[in-house]
């Protein structure tokens, strides 16, 4: 909150008594006698204030694997199709209808005909044509790679050729069967852009974006705000509201006295012990949003002591998860495995490696290290929906740790350098999270533990895990039809990554958002970002 001098406010008093007095003196400028107001008044916009801790990274949604990124991208841009209001089940978006051929490698959707791209471009079957291939050119499209198996000999991944087979219709073609092929094409990332605009800005694109969604891109002050304002030609549900303002405020609590002055209008990132002052307040309210995220603490197993396993395990062992877990303070669960609970596929038969120091000092001395070592723990220093406390966090791991003999130096990054360096493999470990985007377990376990995705500048998998053995399973998952069968192959991955312990799970959480009671039909989605389009200020 700003803060004014005593001067500044004597100053802004003597000209409010001015201004009231002129009013005063010339009714004829005053509002009309029916009571309306003036519409271009930027005060009386019906404007969304949305607080958060971090801002986007860039807003080519193509580019980027943040939720700050893709929660604002998510309101400029359409997909094929969208996921439903309250779970990943998807419904036609940009695509009206579709069908896939018996061998599960054809794909054909019939696409809108009434759609304009914010630059003022018609939407046909060739722009679809062009992002695809656009994705397919390279590394920096991370999710195109981490979803369709691209790799640098094979930049296309499974998707064979995208065609324009009329003005409103697209054809995929696939190498082989993949099970969350629809899914996959919901997600926030395969937006479709403008070539137009794409061309227009070059390099500069991703702070230029242009796409069909709800909202349309106006400006963007970094570390500060994002705006946007309501497409009115919007094909879908049109905007309730008139401009939504995304406001970086870093600090959990400054973001919270916001919200309770009145400055903002909703809040994610609200500290788990501030809910109950939400939930008894006449003016605000909690909205839950539903579980489907795991944080951890990830081992790159090319550095040092953690490429040995017994290592690995014994920091499992050496680290309290009941303790670390009231961190959480309600909103968290403990976790076991990479896989949250809500998604088919979990394997709870798996047993946790417990809280056991002396068994960890054991495991330690027989690879090599009876006395520990020292190694280092990146952190974000911005607090995210799986880690309300990433600071305090570490700091208890630092401590338990060194209850074993591990001496480890916390080193504390904004957002940006901590994806930075744990996607270029810098770190040793790493405070990470995950937030599901499509419902299925192949997004959680093949995008943040497959081989295929440990590559350095565009990792993924940040502990840079890399069996054959997993990978021939998540491989077999991904081109398999049958449910069943794709759940006994994924409840066994989890056995797998149990044993090589390429991670410390902590938690599942449902992160809060606090907001105005005046704010109404906000749905939080369990993917962790969902459109603005069917909420309003009241």
């Amino acid at each position: 909150m700003k803060k004014h001098s005593l001067w500044s406010f004597i100053g802004i008093l003597i000209v409010s008594i001015f201004l009231i007095t002129a009013c005063s003196e010339d009714s004829s400028s005053s509002s009309p006698d029916d009571g309306s107001t003036d519409s271009t008044d930027s005060g009386d916009k019906n404007t969304l204030v949305f607080g958060r801790g971090a801002d986007s990274v860039q807003l080519d949604p193509a580019k980027v694997t943040d939720g700050e990124s893709l929660y604002v991208t998510n309101q400029i841009y359409d997909t094929l199709v969208r996921y439903k209001e309250k779970n990943t089940e998807v419904r036609p978006a940009l695509a009206t209808e579709w069908n896939v051929s018996e061998d599960g490698k054809t794909w054909t959707f019939k696409l809108r005909e009434d759609v304009t791209f914010h630059d003022g471009t018609d939407f046909t079957a060739e722009d679809v044509v062009f992002n695809f291939e656009r994705w397919a050119t390279g590394g920096e499209y991370a999710y195109y790679g981490y979803m369709f198996g691209a790799t640098e000999d094979n930049p296309a991944g499974i998707i064979e050729k995208v065609e324009a087979t009329g003005d409103y219709e697209v054809t995929f073609t696939l190498t082989q069967p993949n099970a969350p092929f629809l899914y996959t094409l919901a997600m926030p990332p395969f937006g479709i852009a403008s070539p137009e605009a794409i061309e227009e800005h070059g390099e500069n694109y991703f702070k230029n974006p242009v796409g069909t969604g709800p909202f349309v891109f106006e400006e963007w002050v970094k570390d500060d705000s994002i705006t946007l304002s309501k497409n009115p030609d919007y094909y879908g549900e049109k905007p309730k509201v008139e401009e939504v303002i995304f406001r970086v405020i870093p600090d959990n609590g400054a973001r919270f006295m916001e919200l309770q002055s009145g400055s903002i209008d909703v809040m994610n990132g609200l500290n788990p012990q501030d809910i109950e002052q939400v939930e008894s307040s006449d003016d605000l309210q909690i909205i839950r949003r539903p579980s489907m995220n795991v944080s951890y603490m990830a081992m790159n197993m090319e550095k040092g002591p953690l490429k040995e396993k017994k290592v690995r395990q014994a920091i499992n062992l050496a680290i309290d998860k009941k303790k670390l877990i009231t961190l959480y303070e309600g909103i968290g669960k403990e976790a076991k495995n990479p896989l949250p609970p809500s998604i088919w596929g979990y394997n709870d038969d798996i047993e946790d490696y417990g809280y056991d120091v002396e068994e960890a000092k054991r495991l330690l001395a027989e690879a090599g290290y009876p006395d520990g070592f020292q190694i280092t723990l990146d952190i974000m220093s911005n607090p995210r929906p799986y880690m309300p406390q990433p600071k305090v966090t570490a700091q208890v791991i630092q401590q338990m740790l060194g209850e074993v003999g591990i001496e480890v130096e916390v080193i504390e990054n904004d957002w940006d350098t901590h994806l930075a360096k744990t996607e270029n493999g810098e770190h040793e470990m790493a405070l990470m999270g995950w937030i599901g985007d499509n419902g299925d377990p192949d997004n959680f376990l093949y995008v943040l533990l497959d081989k295929d995705n440990a590559k350095k500048g565009s990792a993924g998998n940040y502990a840079f895990y890399k069996s054959d053995e997993l990978h021939d399973i998540l491989i077999e998952a991904q081109t398999t039809m049958d449910k069943e069968k794709r759940t006994e192959l994924y409840m066994e991955a989890q056995e797998i990554i149990h044993e090589d312990a390429p991670w410390v799970p902590i938690a599942h959480t449902t992160p809060p958002l606090a907001a105005n009671k005046s704010v109404t039909g906000y749905q939080p989605h369990p993917t962790g970002s969902e459109p603005f389009n069917f909420l309003d200020i009241k």
